[in-house]
């Protein structure tokens, strides 16, 4: 680069050894300056069609220049020249040539400076979020214990150990209710890893959907090794979950496995869920019969579906356990139309609401 450029030079030799170092392609960086130098020159050159770049990131030298075409008479200066002017910068220059016209790199160096800069900056993130991903790989989409560590008193966030990572476990994925407290055990989901301004981190939750499914392969053997098989799952954390099971071996009871002997399995995730409810009703293959076992504890009469595929149903229940199927606030008609999929509309059996 030209000797005006004061500090550029060896500014861009930092930056190479910076790319080395942390695994960033050239290619890459040299990309990414082209792009920012384009913008750079059609602000000021707005009517220019061609430019050329000669890059030497190791060197910390590169060329920027305009190409105008040599012609006979100029009809468009800021992509012609004449034969006479082209010669002053080349006495090779022939009609038909582009010749370049070289540009001030002291301008347009800072600028190819600072978007390297950039460029490397993002890209350590992105090596970074690699290695975590790499690390943590086996994490996602898993449950895992996380130790807390602090608790912010304001926002109510954790901080949580997971495998001697230090991981934020924010209120809105807190089961609604639970008090943490520093030295406490949970079980968490590990979603994904997600890069934030500082760097990336995983992201974990209690109250995903996901964290029941692991719950019971952790409780029950029979889920575990596929015999007993989780069809559909439905929650609000904090309060009461539904999760549609089926039996593979007509020899093993799916709600059986689940509820284990004297409850002692489904207590187990109950309990680490802080008292969450838990029903778990058997799956079907027939929408009316599903539809029935979701609304349990309820009991139903009829389950009515004019037409499957616009998925929503008529079911008439007793009219002593109309609340019942209803729940509170709703709840275990909401629960049981995410379970199956199905809008569903509960009337009593008599036709006429109890008041």
């Amino acid at each position: 680069m030209a000797k005006n450029t004061e500090n550029t030079p060896n500014f861009f030799e930092a930056l190479s050894a910076l790319a080395k170092e942390k695994g960033i392609e050239p290619n890459v960086l040299i990309e990414k300056i082209q792009t920012a130098l384009v913008i750079a020159i059609k602000k000021d050159y707005p009517h220019s069609e061609n430019t050329q770049f000669n890059f030497d990131l190791e060197k910390g030298k590169f060329d920027v220049a305009i190409l105008k075409e040599v012609v006979e008479e100029v009809e468009d200066p800021a992509n012609q020249i004449t034969l006479d002017e082209a010669r002053t910068i080349s006495k090779r220059m022939q009609i038909g040539d582009m010749c370049p016209i070289k540009l001030d790199t002291k301008h347009f160096g800072r600028i190819a400076a600072q978007t390297a800069k950039q460029v490397i900056k993002q890209g350590i993130k992105e090596v970074e979020r690699s290695q975590l991903i790499e690390q943590w790989g086996g994490y996602q989409n898993e449950m895992k214990p996380a130790t807390v560590l602090k608790i912010e008193p304001v926002s109510g966030n954790a901080m949580v150990d997971i495998n001697h990572n230090e991981v934020p476990l924010f209120k809105s994925e807190q089961i609604p209710g639970e008090t943490l407290k520093v030295g406490d055990v949970v079980q968490v989901y590990v979603s994904g890893v997600s890069a934030t301004d500082k760097r990336p981190t995983l992201k974990i939750s209690r109250t995903a959907r996901e964290l029941i499914k692991r719950l019971f392969e952790n409780e029950v053997p029979e889920i575990h090794d596929g015999t007993v098989e989780i069809k559909s799952i439905s929650r609000e954390p904090g309060s009461r979950s539904k999760i549609a099971v089926i039996s593979n071996d007509p020899n093993v009871d799916a709600l059986g496995s689940c509820i284990g002997p004297q409850r002692s399995r489904i207590s187990k995730i109950c309990e680490e869920l802080k008292g969450e409810k838990i029903d778990v009703v058997m799956y079907s293959d027939d929408p009316k019969e599903f539809i029935k076992q979701a609304l349990k504890p309820s009991d139903v009469v009829s389950v009515e579906i004019p037409d499957e595929t616009v998925k929503a149903c008529t079911v008439l229940v007793p009219d002593s356990q109309l609340s019942l199927a209803i729940g509170n606030k709703g709840q275990n008609a909401k629960l049981a139309a995410r379970l199956t999929g199905f809008k569903i509309d509960i009337k009593p059996e008599s036709g006429f609401f109890e008041g």
